[in-house]
């Protein structure tokens, strides 16, 4: 793969949806639930997915296509390459707040991360990483991120995680909550990720999520310095679900071994 080339047609198409996405804020959106009644979608996610897929379709014919709304391929492995994208990273927050929601793209080639892009249409944040080249903002290059222990940090997570579920043992993540400096949640996987990759939050914890949510955001966090896996520790998982926990250094492992480890997760 031809990682510049690729690089800058992806950056350029992820702008151009933006712009398109940002022009649909007057009209009215067609909502559609999916999985169950919080789990929405609007014409624009499956119009944006569908632009890339004719981008990528009539530019790179060769690559295969993961994408949420399901316009892509049906892949059994990432052999080749991959782009794993979420059109609307944040569809709730889309419908009702305009605002915290994101464009992620991964580009993968043999199951490695080579590029990753997530762009805040609202406030014109594009995030960018290259294997091997550092993370980005608007293209200025992040500092590398600094060790933090959990008495310092913001942690980032839905509080539906602190209270009884099916997905975790939320037991676990109580003692994190109150150890910590504070808590935040965004609503967009996405945003997270890339919040830790800059510092904003210094850690991100959701016990399941799909690879389009986090393919993108994985690749700026690792380029940044930080640690992305899964709540135990293991390799990310890009073609099935699976929980995320992102972090500085020092501070991923505090968290994986004082609070994690002891807990149950689904």
């Amino acid at each position: 793969m031809d990682t510049e080339h690729v690089f800058e047609q992806a950056k350029k198409w992820i702008l151009e949806a933006g712009d398109r996405i940002r022009s649909s804020f007057d009209k009215t959106l067609n909502v559609h639930t999916k999985s169950d009644p919080n789990d929405l979608v609007t014409d624009i996610d499956r119009d944006t997915e569908k632009f890339f897929i004719e981008k990528i379709r009539g530019t790179f014919p060769e690559h295969r296509i993961l994408g949420e709304e399901g316009f892509g391929d049906t892949l059994s492995d990432l052999e080749g390459v991959v782009w794993i994208i979420d059109p609307i990273d944040g569809t709730m927050n889309f419908i009702h707040q305009q605002r915290n929601f994101a464009i992620s793209i991964g580009i993968y080639e043999n199951g490695k991360g080579k590029i990753g892009l997530v762009y805040d249409i609202v406030h014109k944040e594009l995030y960018h990483a290259k294997e091997g080249s550092g993370a980005f903002l608007n293209g200025r290059e992040l500092p590398k991120l600094e060790r933090a222990n959990v008495k310092e940090s913001i942690v980032a997570m839905n509080a539906t995680w602190v209270m009884e579920n099916k997905m975790v043992d939320h037991n676990m993540l109580i003692p994190l909550i109150r150890e910590a400096r504070g808590t935040r949640s965004y609503g967009s996987a996405a945003i997270e990720l890339v919040y830790v990759a800059t510092g904003r939050v210094n850690a991100y914890i959701s016990p399941r999520l799909a690879p389009w949510d986090y393919a993108g955001g994985a690749i700026i966090v690792e380029e940044a310095g930080g640690s992305v896996t899964s709540l135990n520790g293991d390799k990310l998982d890009m073609l099935n679900k699976s929980s995320v926990f992102a972090a500085g250094p020092g501070l991923h492992g505090e968290i994986l071994e004082q609070y994690l480890k002891a807990g149950k997760i689904e």
